[in-house]
């Protein structure tokens, strides 16, 4: 039997409609590549523009007791905060603007926070180191250095009791210094999560200052991703200047806890572009160690790097700096124009149910009314 003639037409037009398919998928790819890109740098912007703000209204007296600013560090907070599903829990350190932003929670009812008005996140109880929201599971903004890794641990144990393993599961990331690595409750808490396999990601945001003490100057192993082996807890380093990488390695760590139960320490190397809050001058940092800083600020480099591969025009970065600008510049509007809590809901929220005899004396008032 002869065999069947194929159409030659027919053949290139499946080559072509081939050929056609792969181009549409690379470019499909690119794209959503390139939108992923401008968006990493739209919250990276964002962050930047809002701390500087931030600062200014520090210094105009607009903001009072501590501040603490993520200035340097916009790559790791849109990095870690990208990896996050709706359903983790995000427990931060006291350094939290950015990650509330970016967890959900408006810039203007951060702002009118750090104002202290009743239409902050909080209203106006916790200023700058307690930023909450449980609708969007961002759990605290902890003032006290180390404060939030034990509920943090016990968060992810209550995960283990009431759901199983598996992709669909929730999971914990709990944020810390690199100077709390050397707390008791670190230590405590990495090891109850590596003996009972527990879901949650450690992330030490080293800055490569503890205030104004360096890393090599207070831990005795400067690699602080290395601390989790004594509790068979493995452990990464990631250049936190880069939100791909922070994105993917916390993405990584997030699918172990998640999956396998099992814990992760991620080490997130950045820079601490201002002394350790708003109001620390860093003297103790050498002009090199600025210089190095500044030259490694991620704002400005991945600017740079996403118009050098054309993902973004130079007017398209100005455009998306100044839709910043307009967004903090509102939020300051709006915190600005907001009311003050009033004096007769001081006392609430003290405690989370009513105890006995709890005091409700303003100051001036006698410690005891005569009748």
């Amino acid at each position: 039997m002869k065999g069947v003639a194929r159409n030659p037409n027919l053949v290139e037009s499946e080559a072509v409609m081939t050929a056609k398919s792969q181009t549409k998928s690379k470019s499909a790819k690119a794209s959503k590549t390139g939108a992923e890109l401008r968006d990493f740098y739209e919250r990276m912007s964002l962050v930047r523009a809002f701390e500087l703000r931030a600062s200014e209204m520090y210094a105009r007296a607009k903001i009072g007791g501590y501040c603490h600013l993520n200035l340097g560090e916009e790559a790791t907070v849109v990095g870690l905060t990208a990896a996050l599903e709706d359903r983790d829990y995000l427990y931060t350190t006291y350094r939290d603007h950015g990650y509330a932003i970016m967890r959900g929670i408006e810039p203007s009812a951060v702002m009118a926070e750090l104002f202290g008005k009743s239409t902050g996140a909080v209203g106006g109880w916790g200023g700058s180191m307690h930023m909450f929201d449980m609708s969007k599971r961002m759990l605290g903004g902890y003032g006290i250095v180390g404060g939030q890794i034990p509920p943090a641990t016990g968060a992810a144990l209550a995960i283990s009791y009431r759901s199983e393993a598996g992709p669909k599961s929730e999971a914990v990331m709990c944020l810390l210094g690199d100077a709390t690595t050397n707390i008791g409750a670190f230590h405590e808490s990495l090891n109850l999560a590596g003996l009972w396999n527990l879901p949650i990601v450690y992330v030490i945001v080293n800055n490569r200052l503890g205030m104004g003490t360096t890393v090599e100057g207070a831990s005795a192993e400067p690699d602080l991703y290395k601390r989790g082996s004594s509790y068979r807890i493995d452990g990464n380093r990631v250049d936190g200047d880069d939100p791909i990488a922070v994105r993917d390695a916390a993405q990584s760590a997030l699918k172990k806890a998640r999956e396998e139960r099992r814990p992760v320490l991620l080490e997130l190397m950045s820079y601490r572009l201002k002394g350790h809050s708003v109001v620390d001058p860093a003297r103790y940092r050498s002009k090199e160690d600025t210089d190095e800083a500044k030259r490694n600020d991620p704002v400005p480099a991945f600017r740079e790097k996403l118009i050098a591969d054309g993902v973004l025009t130079e007017k398209d970065a100005v455009m998306i700096d100044d839709n910043a600008d307009r967004i903090v510049t509102e939020a300051v509007e709006f915190a600005n124009d907001s009311p003050d809590p009033a004096v007769s809901e001081l006392f609430d929220k003290v405690y989370a149910s009513p105890v006995a005899n709890a005091s409700t004396r303003l100051p001036a008032e006698p410690a005891v009314m005569l009748s």
